[in-house]
């Protein structure tokens, strides 16, 4: 437990600062009292078996009193954040907001950019981040026990690889959802009634996808697997591949990264 630290996240109300709180309190990582969360309302729910949380509406207040400060709001919020924290560890969640725009903004050094999604809330979050030269050790120990509390994560060594990522992982159940809408789709143009097929996606994209890396097999393996087995499955992978399912993928995850390159140029040139 840190119980040395006082944590402070901004936009503390909203689902993923509500979150990942949370799971540190769950997990032990932080003691109630030294979680400061800060909600335009003034009031955050979930945190009833908490009462020594802190709550404010005032983001400077909790700027002064927090040690860790973790911004935890969109990137077109973050212009409103008005916070003073030189010498102070800086986590922002935030998509396309580059670590120079946060050290000018925020006026520490000690700045992480990370990216969480929303399967914090379940604890299967996977939580890719990337620190400046300034983070210290005990810094990154905190950084990685918070992520730790809600899923599985990774220092990453470059800024261009968080931006990767932030395609990647940013998008939360988005992608599996796709492609169960698509599955879906297909399944109700066939007829089928709508609790059998919404009851046959989830069991493929939900259910027997955990499966997936089970034993320490590669997806690559599971794929050539099948195809190798040259049933009724090989002959569905074998049409998606055709067709250019792994060419749409790359052109998804492409414009995603794409898109966080020009959010990091906007929001650099935006004023505080």
């Amino acid at each position: 437990m840190f119980s040395e630290l006082t944590v402070g996240i901004i936009g503390g109300g909203g689902w993923l600062g509500r979150s990942i709180g949370a799971a540190m309190l769950a997990k032990g990582v932080l003691p109630p009292a030294g979680l400061i969360l800060s909600s335009r309302s003034g009031r955050i729910d979930g945190f009833d078996a908490w009462p020594e949380v802190q709550l404010t509406t005032d983001n400077r207040e909790l700027a002064q009193r927090a040690d860790v400060i973790v911004l935890s709001v969109r990137p077109e919020q973050f212009a409103a954040v008005a916070i003073a924290a030189p010498d102070k560890l800086v986590i922002s969640f935030m998509a396309g907001v580059s670590l120079a725009t946060l050290i000018e903004r925020s006026g520490s050094r000690r700045v992480i950019r990370a990216m969480p999604n929303a399967a914090a809330e379940i604890g299967q979050c996977y939580t890719p981040w990337f620190a400046t030269a300034e983070v210290t050790a005990a810094d990154k120990a905190f950084t990685q026990a918070m992520f730790e509390a809600c899923g599985g994560t990774d220092e990453v060594f470059s800024e261009a690889d968080l931006d990767y990522l932030t395609g990647l992982v940013g998008s939360g159940a988005a992608y599996p959802a796709l492609l169960a809408e698509a599955l879906l789709a297909h399944a109700l143009a066939r007829g089928l009634p709508r609790q059998v097929a919404e009851r046959a996606v989830r069991g493929v994209v939900v259910g027997a996808s955990q499966l997936l890396g089970r034993d320490g097999m590669p997806p690559a393996a599971m794929v050539q697997a099948m195809l190798d087995y040259r049933g009724t499955t090989a002959a569905g992978l074998q049409a998606m591949i055709d067709a250019g399912f792994r060419q749409s993928v790359d052109a998804g995850l492409e414009a995603a990264e794409a898109a966080a390159r020009r959010m990091q140029a906007q929001y650099a040139k935006s004023e505080p």
